[in-house]
């Protein structure tokens, strides 16, 4: 079965208190749903179109557990936290393998 991963990259953060707040609830409940942290916001150099920007990469077991991570009460809470605080691009993708 295919793991699950969850791409993050922050565009913009207006708020830096509230992604700290947001990463306080998000750890554990990404934790708990099997998540593990593949990078967090270490060096990025972008090419073509890309943009430096914060990137986050979390791999699951599974598509599946990726997605009810995300849309678990715990991780939702956690990013109620960030509205109006970042601009970010999300997803959940399935991996090849």
């Amino acid at each position: 079965m295919p793991k699950g991963y969850w791409v993050s990259c922050y565009r913009e953060i207006k708020d830096p208190d509230a992604l700290a707040e947001y990463a306080k609830l998000a750890r554990p409940a990404i934790l708990a749903g099997g998540g593990t942290f593949l990078a967090r916001g270490g060096r990025v150099q972008a090419f073509g179109a890309g943009i430096v920007e914060r990137t986050v990469v979390v791999e699951f077991p599974s598509f599946e557990q990726a997605l009810a991570t995300y849309k678990g009460s715990a991780y939702q809470a956690a990013a109620a936290k960030l509205e109006g605080a970042v601009e970010r691009d999300f997803r959940v993708t399935e991996g090849v393998e």
